[in-house]
Order: structure tokens, then sequence, then C-alpha cells
């Protein structure tokens, strides 16, 4: 590798950022290395990170595919986090486990404003990581920082290239996911997204579709459950409706109010990481069957005992619930983050679910619900994502068409290249 000043952080030392992939070394070199890029708010980006990880070292095992925490490269001694007492994206998730997200869109500009002045300081932090580095390709599942990741890479010996996957079903621009004149590739979950790109002025041969978001693996598991043995083991009756409650990876204290209204309902609820909602809701009393837990790396077995979901209208989580069959019940409001709103409104086109303005009435939409759920869920059945399938391929067939570019052949792929899934408006897909 080049030798670089001393400011330079090795990327694969522990305050770098970077996490290498499982079963592999910092010494190890690899053919071909992907960066994967993430942060830890609100959980969704480092989950789409760690699906994708699994994959493509499933697929192509002799590639080295490793994650890497923007914000420990931005500040690898945790400065802010010694300063303030909590790390930048604590704050972010803090709001989001107490449902005091209203006011997020002003607050989005502000950050992107921020982010606007630090420019030339996060490219000047990213240059010496890339370079160090050295990677063959580097994939953002984050928004805000596209500018500036795509700035350092153009300044890096090389220029690897640069393919952005939203996590999100819609973009909510100026600046969010798509960045006119910087944004290289983009993988777009929805034909919404894909025409919210071209509509920015990104050219369509560099959007490319897949069929949903990226789910875990756990999610794609074919192993047989039964059902009814399982459900009846946790207390539940085996032909009475069950719901499953989430808010995220952190929960949400509106959890609690849910719980309160459905207290003859059986449910299913998933904390997270919030301990202490974990204990409020387990010490609530309940006139029907309840199961309640904490943080799971397997929140697909949960869903697949479940009949129907109630949360925020993330795309991770409507997502994960519509893959496995739950329409989903979510609220639309003041208090529904603008990257999110486009979301309430597929799920109300496409009648899979049901979107309140508050939870307040939860019962009766519950029970509405249960009415139709057999004609709700056939229209959940007909949904199939496939992303975490499609996108390995996509990175693939872009590695080969830029090394074909530059009049070599990649080495190092485990399979054949696929076409770019370029935007297609299709009527009744994401």
């Amino acid at each position: 590798m080049q030798s670089h000043p001393s400011t330079a952080r090795r990327p694969d030392s522990p305050d770098s950022g970077l996490c290498p992939a499982p079963g592999s070394s910092g010494e190890r070199e690899s053919r071909l290395r992907i960066a994967l890029v993430y942060f830890n708010a609100g959980g969704g980006h480092r989950a789409a990170a760690l699906a994708l990880q699994s994959e493509l070292t499933r697929r192509y095992p002799d590639w080295n595919i490793s994650l890497v925490d923007l914000f420990r490269v931005f500040d690898p001694h945790q400065r802010f986090k010694r300063l303030t007492g909590f790390a930048p994206e604590a704050y972010y998730n803090k709001r989001l486990s107490t449902g005091f997200t209203v006011g997020l869109a002003p607050e989005l500009k502000l950050l992107q404003a921020t982010i606007r002045l630090l420019h030339r300081h996060l490219v000047k932090r990213l240059i010496p990581f890339w370079r160090e580095l050295a990677p063959s390709m580097v994939v953002s599942l984050v928004p805000n920082f596209n500018r500036a990741l795509a700035d350092s890479l153009r300044q890096t010996r090389g220029e690897p290239p640069f393919v952005t996957i939203m996590t999100d079903l819609a973009d909510f621009p100026p600046h969010f996911w798509a960045e006119p004149g910087y944004t290289r590739h983009l993988i777009c979950g929805s034909a919404h997204a894909a025409t919210q790109a071209i509509e920015q002025g990104i050219e369509p041969r560099f959007i490319h579709r897949s069929s949903g978001m990226l789910l875990s693996p756990r999610f794609y598991d074919s192993q047989p459950l039964d059902r009814v043995a399982a459900r009846q083991a946790l207390g539940f009756d085996a032909h009475t409706p069950v719901g499953l409650v989430m808010f995220g990876g952190h929960g949400s204290t509106a959890m609690k109010r849910i719980a309160q209204k459905l207290s003859d309902r059986p449910l299913i609820l998933v904390c997270g990481r919030n301990e202490a909602l974990r204990q409020a809701l387990t010490e609530m009393p309940a006139r029907a069957a309840r199961q309640v837990i904490g943080f799971t790396e397997d929140v697909a077995h949960w869903m697949r005992l479940a009949d129907y979901f109630i949360g925020k209208p993330g795309p991770g989580s409507i997502s994960e619930a519509l893959h496995c069959g739950l329409p989903p019940i979510v609220t639309r409001n003041a208090w529904t983050m603008p990257q999110e709103r486009w979301n309430t409104d597929w799920i109300r086109d496409q009648a899979i679910g049901r979107v309140l303005p508050s939870f307040a009435k939860i019962d009766q939409a519950v029970d509405a619900l249960i009415t139709e759920l057999d004609r709700v869920r056939a229209r959940v059945g007909k949904l199939s994502n496939q992303a975490l399938f499609e996108i390995p391929g996509i990175l693939e067939s872009i590695l080969l068409e830029e090394d074909t570019k530059h009049g070599s052949v990649a080495q190092g792929f485990g399979g054949s290249a696929c076409d770019p899934i370029i935007h297609r408006n299709e009527t009744g897909k994401q």
C-alpha cells in the first residue's frame, strides 16, 4: 500500500470505522475489496449493510467485504461523544424511542446545511481513509453524506466506482439520497424512487431497480415452521389473529399506549434495545396472551408467528412485515418522518394495510382489518421482495462495466454478471 501522512488511521485499526468481513483478517488481501458505508442512526442502515455483507460473502467468497462506520471515520477518537456525552446518532435514536419526531423536516434542512458547510473538512477526513483502504468499489447505504463520499473518491487514485443503495422507499430531495453531479450509480427499491432520481437529473442508465429493500437473510429461511404448534407453545390460540407491535431497534413509548388499547388482543411486542420499555410492558396487565421481546436478531421468526403488524411506516419494518405476509397498521401525522410519508401513500394506494392519523383508535382499526384479513393478506402475498439476491448481481455488473471501460477484466468474480435493472415504471409494484 501507499504510504500516507501519519494523521491517517489504518483502515483495520479499532478506531478507524472499518469492520472486516467475518472470517477475514486485517492483513488479508483480496482481489476485490468492497466497502459498505453505514451509520447507526435508526439502525436500518446497519441492518441493510449487514444483510448485504452476508449475501456478498456467501456468493463471492473471495471478495473482501468490509463495513465502514462513517461517523467513526469522521470522528475516530469520539471527540463529539466526549464533548457532549453522547454519540452523534444517539440523539436521533433517542428521538425515535420517545416518539418525539415532530419538526424533523426543518432539522434535516439544518443538518444538510451544516454538512455542506463542513464539506471540505469531511472530504479531507475521507481521502486518506480511502487511499489506505484501496477499495475496488464503495457502496453507500446512508443519505445526506453522498456528495462528500463521492467527492472524496474522485480525489482518490483510481477513483473506484461509487454506488448508492437507497434504504428508503422514497427520496426526500434535494440532497438526501440522490446528489446530481455526484451520484454515479443509484439502486432504488421502488419505481417512485427511480422516477424521483430521473426528475433530479440522474441519467436513467445509472438508475438500477431492485424489487424492494434489503432484508436479513433470515427472512428467506426456507426451513419449515409448525406455526400452530409454535403459537400454542407461547400461549396463543391457533386461530385467533396475533398482532406484532414493533417500532424499530429502539422501540417507542407509543407501544405502551397501543398495548393498553389492545389489552384483550394477543400481541407480540418487540422492544429492541429499549430495556425500560420491555420491563414496563412485561409488568403491564393484559387480558390476552402476550409475548414481550427485547432485542432479537431473529425478527423474522416472530413475524412468521403473527398475522398483522403495528408500528411506524419505516421502510425496513414495513418491508419485513409485508415479506412475512403481515398487513401493516401505521400512522401518518406531524410526527411522521418526511422521508417515510410516501410509504403511507403506497400502503393506502395498494390497499395492503391501514393508515391512521394516530393510534387513539387502534382497537377499532384492528377490528376492521381482521374482518377482511384474508383479502388483505392475499394482496400482500402478491408482493415479492428479492432485493437481497438482486443487488449483488447489480454490483457485479457495475464492476465489470467499470473494468471493461478501463481495458481490463476484473478478477475475483464468483459468477456471471447480470444486466443492471434500469428504471421501470411498473403499475402496482413498489
